[in-house]
C-alpha cells in the first residue's frame, strides 16, 4: 500500500509551526472551539455541561485546539477529558510538549486516522473539534460521517473548512508547481514555489490576493501547506450546507456571524429589505458572494434531530460573557459610539446603544441580565425594563457579530 502523502507531509512539515516554549507567554486562542462559543452555539448557553465533559480533537496537528480547550476547561474547573487524534507523530510530539509545558493533565493522545474512530472505542464525545482537516481527505463526507458516529446525542461539532473565494489564486499556483516539479524532493519543490512567487506578474490572482500572506510568511511549513499540499479542496456555503445535511447535521452558526450577515456589506434600504426576507442560509450565501474574500469557513453544527436553540438575548436569566473577560476598552466608549473591527479583511462598523458602556462595565461572567438591569436601575430610576431589553439586544447583536459577546446560564 502506498504511503499516505498527507501524513508524510505533516511528518516533514508539522503545521502550524509552534514552539512549546511559547506556552509560558501566551495561549493561542481562536475559533472554532473557544469554550464560550461552544457553550453558546452547541449547548444553547446551558451552564451545566455534561460531566465528565468529553472532547475529541480530530486532526489535532501541533495542538492549538487541544491546548486551548484543555486550558479553558481546566481554568473553569470542569471535569473533562480532551482526546487528541492525529496521524502525524511529528505533530503529536509538538502538541504533547505544549501540553506538558502548561502542566495540563486532562489530555489523552492517540495516533490514528479519524476514519478509524467509529471502531476505536474512544467515543462518544460531547464536543468534537475538526479544524482544517476534512478538506484534506480523499472523501470529506466519509470523514464527517465518521465523526458523527462518535458524537453524543446532545453534542456538536466545531469545524473549519477552506473557503473558495478567499483562496483565489492558490490552486493555479499548486498546478504550476506540479507542472514544473511533480516528483522532486520536498526542498526542491519548495524552491520551485519560492521562485514562482518571486516572479509572479502583477496580473496573477495569487499576487493580487492579500488575504493569504500569513501562510507564505510561516516558513517552509506554511508555504508547503499552501502551495504544495498533497490534497485539499475549498468550499462555498451551499456546499457546506449540503455536506452537513448528508451527515445528518444542522448548522447552528457561522463565525464570526457578522461576516455572514448581508447587512455588513449592504446599506441600500431596498436591497436590505429583500435580503432580510431570504432564509438564513441564503443570506449567508449572499454574504459570502459579496464579501469575496472568505478564505475559511468556521461553523458549529449539531445533529439535525437536536432541538437546541441559541440563547435568547431577551431572556433575563442569561449571563453575558465578554470573550476572554476583557471589556476595558469598550467600557470607556462614549454614548452613541460606533465599534469598529477588521475581521478577515472586512472592516465592520456597528453602532452601540447609549447604555452600552454602563452595561459592559457590569458584565462579569456571573451576573444575569436581570441582575445587571437591577444594578443599573439603582443609579438610574428612569431605566425601565423595555428600554434595557431593547438596548441590550442592540449591544448583543453588535458584539456577538464580532465574536466578542456570548451568553450562558449559571451552572
Amino acid at each position: 500500500m502506498a504511503a499516505d502523502p498527507v501524513r508524510a507531509q505533516y511528518e516533514d512539515y508539522p503545521y502550524p509551526p509552534r514552539d512549546p516554549k511559547d506556552e509560558a507567554r501566551r495561549l493561542v486562542s481562536g475559533s472554532p472551539s473557544h469554550i464560550d462559543e461552544v457553550v453558546h452555539y452547541i449547548f444553547g448557553g446551558a451552564g451545566d455541561l455534561p460531566r465528565p465533559f468529553r472532547v475529541l480533537v480530530a486532526g489535532g496537528g501541533t495542538g492549538d485546539a487541544t491546548v486551548m480547550l484543555a486550558q479553558h476547561l481546566a481554568d473553569r474547573g470542569i471535569d473533562a477529558e480532551v482526546v487528541y487524534v492525529d496521524l502525524s507523530e511529528a505533530s503529536r510530539t509538538i502538541a504533547e510538549a505544549r501540553v506538558r509545558a502548561r502542566g495540563l493533565t486532562n489530555v489523552r493522545f492517540e495516533t490514528m486516522s479519524l476514519l478509524d474512530l467509529p471502531e476505536s472505542g474512544l467515543g462518544p464525545f460531547d464536543y468534537i473539534d475538526c479544524c482544517g482537516v476534512l478538506h484534506h481527505l480523499a472523501d470529506p463526507g466519509a470523514g464527517l460521517a465518521a465523526l458523527v458516529r462518535v458524537l453524543g446525542d446532545g453534542g456538536g461539532l466545531g469545524v473549519m473548512l477552506y473557503g473558495e473565494f478567499g483562496r483565489t489564486g492558490v490552486y493555479p499556483m499548486q498546478q504550476m508547481v506540479r507542472m514544473l516539479n511533480p516528483d522532486g524532493p520536498a526542498p526542491e519543490r519548495l524552491d520551485t514555489a519560492r521562485r514562482l512567487l518571486r516572479g509572479l506578474p502583477e496580473t496573477n490572482w495569487l499576487k493580487r490576493n492579500p488575504f493569504i500572506r500569513d501562510h507564505v510568511e510561516q516558513g517552509d511549513a506554511g508555504l508547503f501547506d499552501l502551495l504544495l499540499h498533497a490534497r485539499d479542496r475549498a468550499y462555498r456555503v451551499p456546499e457546506i450546507a449540503e455536506l452537513c445535511e448528508e451527515a445528518g447535521l444542522r448548522i447552528t452558526a457561522f463565525v464570526e456571524p457578522a461576516l455572514y450577515d448581508p447587512a455588513t456589506y449592504i446599506a441600500d434600504p431596498r436591497l436590505s429589505t429583500r435580503l432580510v426576507s431570504l432564509p438564513w442560509m441564503e443570506r449567508c450565501t449572499f454574504a459570502e458572494l459579496i464579501a469575496g474574500n472568505l478564505r475559511t469557513h468556521i461553523f458549529y453544527a449539531v445533529r439535525a434531530t437536536n432541538p437546541v436553540a441559541l440563547p435568547d438575548p431577551e431572556d433575563p436569566t442569561v449571563v453575558p460573557l465578554l470573550r476572554d473577560g476583557d471589556g476595558t476598552a469598550l467600557a470607556g466608549m462614549e454614548p452613541g459610539s460606533t465599534v469598529k473591527a477588521t475581521v478577515s479583511g472586512v472592516t465592520i462598523r456597528r453602532p452601540l446603544p447609549p447604555l452600552a458602556a454602563a452595561m459592559i462595565k457590569r458584565i462579569d461572567g456571573c451576573r444575569t441580565l436581570a441582575e445587571i438591569q437591577a444594578d443599573m436601575a439603582a443609579t438610574n430610576p428612569h431605566l425601565d425594563g423595555e428600554a434595557f431589553r431593547r438596548q441590550f439586544v442592540e449591544l448583543y447583536q453588535a458584539l456577538n457579530g464580532l465574536g466578542w459577546l456570548h451568553l450562558t446560564r449559571a451552572g
